[in-house]
């Protein structure tokens, strides 16, 4: 390690050190020991994959074996001779064990979570579709109506990954498209930024287009849920009158945000495949198995019931059966990117679990802002905390205090489009959360090609999730002035503490995060 890095690391850790002494009751919050363990293991986390004086994948496992010693039911304890000299399990003064304390099995699980079947059921894909030349074919017969041009290369490569997730599991859809962009990566210099900007336009285009349909990522469904028992409902058509039109406003920006931060070298760029598909037994099982699988994603749960994590693992079955994947192939996979996303989803199940996440947003009193300091305030927070927990997760904690805090409001948040606006606005911020690759799976898998590094995908991040909630509120205001959205039925104040804890108290139970 370097002299650099050492300083990174120490800056680091005396700043996590710190949280641990903060007087937190000041700020209007009463925390136990171990939500302030769980603040403290946070910044750490954030601070080592921000500054990076280690491999992040190993910032991941560090701090899953961090919580297992600190914040778990079986966390670290001294005991002689019957008597118990030190216990991370108990609290000092009362000498009783925590009520909080998070699940060493479910910290675990984190390694096996769906998601990771998710993206090892990408993995098994990319190789094979590697192998057997699938995503040259694909690559080029997807690109050709953009041309040879690089440039609108990358916008056509957007666009195709944007309408995929407007249907399909984002990660899903990232994983298929990673897939597809593996020669078109391979034809650019090592020196060219331009790389950089191929592989960062995937997860940007999967988060962006699932924004698009109700269905295109989870937080949109959360909200349309909350909505609907306000008397508020919005259709799948009304959605997409303005979701699609977002997602191509944002496609565009964010298209135009890459050419600048990563300029283009290479002047043209054309796929020559020589000959055709392949025919061998191996290689048209691939080819089904492909098919069969993005079918499935695409038609979703609702339609062939079931789940895309499930789907994800019919062609890990399908190749190793059949030997498309061999041993050697294994061997190759980025396994680093799973220890990676798991220590992201541990970090999400301790902020849920210990109560910490709930106590926070509680402690913000959403009911004496502003109304537009209220939607910007709840967007602003939503995007914040989208960067380091599930987009669902994410929703899920805010969507229901917001509903609650928007609806005892009355008329005040008329002329921003009420409280569907503000609900619509926070699903948006929840999908907007994309600078780290801890973010969300499609940024993982875009870090996994190597060709990413974190600070090129924080400053695209934080500038495309700054330009999205601009973009979330003068849309807002504009369909506010056309009467889109129809007025919620309204609360009175007394019932907003009521409506938060009643519904929040569910958030603990979702402890796996799902697809962002």
């Amino acid at each position: 390690m370097t002299k650099v890095k050492a300083l990174k690391g120490l800056i680091a850790l005396a700043l996590a050190v710190g949280c641990l002494f903060l007087p937190y009751e000041s700020f209007g919050v009463v925390l136990n020991a171990v939500e302030i363990r769980v603040i403290a293991i946070f910044v750490l986390a954030a601070l080592f994959w921000i500054l990076e004086p280690f491999p992040i994948w190993t910032t991941s496992m560090f701090v899953i074996v961090l919580m297992l010693l600190t914040v778990s039911d079986k966390g670290l304890m001294f005991s002689f001779g019957g008597d118990t000299l030190f216990s991370m399990q108990t609290d000092p003064a009362t000498g009783e064990k925590f009520s909080n304390l998070v699940s060493s099995k479910g910290l675990m699980a984190t390694f096996a979570d769906p998601i990771i079947m998710l993206f090892l059921g990408g993995f098994f894909l990319a190789a094979a579709a590697t192998k057997y030349k699938l995503d040259m074919n694909l690559a080029r017969f997807l690109l050709k109506p953009f041309g040879t041009n690089p440039k609108f290369v990358l916008l056509g490569l957007m666009t195709i990954t944007a309408v995929f997730s407007m249907f399909m599991s984002n990660t899903a859809t990232a994983a298929m498209m990673l897939a597809i962009l593996a020669p078109v990566l391979s034809m650019f210099d090592e020196s060219d930024k331009g790389r950089a900007a191929f592989a960062l336009a995937i997860p940007i285009a999967a988060n962006v287009g699932g924004m698009g349909t109700p269905i295109g990522t989870p937080p949109n469904a959360i909200a349309l849920k909350a909505l609907a028992d306000m008397d508020a409902s919005v259709s799948f058509g009304t959605w997409m009158l303005f979701g699609v039109p977002y997602v191509v406003i944002l496609i565009l920006l964010s298209w135009l945000l890459l050419l600048w931060l990563f300029p283009i070298s290479k002047p043209k760029m054309e796929l020559n495949v020589g000959g055709e598909f392949l025919k061998t037994p191996k290689a048209i099982i691939v080819y089904v198995t492909f098919t069969v699988t993005v079918l499935l994603w695409v038609l979703g749960k609702d339609i062939v019931g079931i789940d895309s994590n499930i789907v994800a693992m019919i062609p890990m079955a399908v190749f190793a059966l059949s030997q498309v994947i061999t041993k050697k192939d294994l061997n190759g996979m980025s396994w680093d990117v799973l220890w990676l996303v798991a220590g992201g989803f541990a970090l999400g199940v301790g902020l849920q679990k210990t109560g910490l996440a709930e106590h926070l947003i509680g402690a913000i009193p959403f009911a004496s802002w502003p109304a537009f300091g209220l939607m910007v305030g709840a967007g602003v927070i939503c995007l914040f905390m989208a960067n380091f927990m599930s987009h669902t997760a994410t929703a899920a904690l805010l969507v229901p205090i917001i509903a609650a805090v928007g609806g005892s409001l009355g008329g005040s948040l008329d002329g921003l489009g009420g409280v569907t606006a503000l609900l619509v606005s926070v699903a948006f911020a929840s999908s907007l959360g994309m600078s780290l690759p801890i973010s969300t799976p499609p940024n993982a898998l875009a870090h996994a090609t190597g060709l990413v590094d974190t600070k090129g995908m924080a400053k695209t991040g934080v500038a495309i999730g700054i330009i999205g909630m601009v973009l979330t509120y003068v849309m807002m205001i504009v369909l506010a002035h056309l009467g889109v959205f129809t007025p919620a039925k309204t609360t009175d104040a007394a019932s907003v503490s009521a409506q938060g804890t009643t519904i929040v108290a569910p958030v603990a139970t979702t402890a796996a995060p799902v697809a962002k």
